[in-house]
């Protein structure tokens, strides 16, 4: 079997949905690195409400960097929390790394939209339904057309 494209092509693939993110956050980010904490803030905000087999299905369906990003860290004994209300889990998204944060209010949805761009659409839909409609909620991109959330051929 060959080598699965994610693993061959990650830095391509992560520079990419990094790209993609960081564009729709908007100008208060001017790196990369910026980019990278806010993304990472938000994987650590949606791990924290699922349960371990739910974090492995999630994983599964990202593009390998933000698996790893993923479960990076992971205490996987951790009660899973509850859903929060947006405002409260982009604030949380902003505790990363507090000292070199400046996360915008979008974060969420910018990641999502990032998100929807790299992965397959069937597999995340089937996987967000199964974790419940906090999760597909989580994910959802408003006032974004089906086009525009086209997974990216890099």
């Amino acid at each position: 079997m060959p080598m699965p494209w994610s693993y061959k092509h990650s830095e391509k693939e992560f520079k990419s949905f990094l790209k993609d993110a960081r564009d729709r956050m908007g100008q208060v980010l001017e790196s990369d690195n910026m980019a990278y904490t806010a993304v990472d803030g938000v994987l650590h905000v949606f791990r924290r409400r699922l349960t371990p087999p739910q974090v492995i299905a999630f994983g599964d369906v990202l593009p390998s960097t933000l698996r790893a990003m993923l479960v990076y860290g992971w205490k996987v004994d951790a009660v899973p929390l509850p859903f929060g209300s947006r405002s409260e889990m982009i604030r949380e998204a902003q505790e990363l790394r507090q000292n070199h944060n400046i996360t915008p209010l979008n974060v969420i949805e910018a990641t999502g939209f990032a998100l929807w761009r790299h992965v397959n659409h069937q597999d995340l839909a089937r996987v967000l339904a199964q974790i419940g409609p906090e999760a597909v909620t989580f994910w959802h991109v408003p006032g974004v057309s089906a086009k525009e959330l086209q997974q990216q051929i890099i």
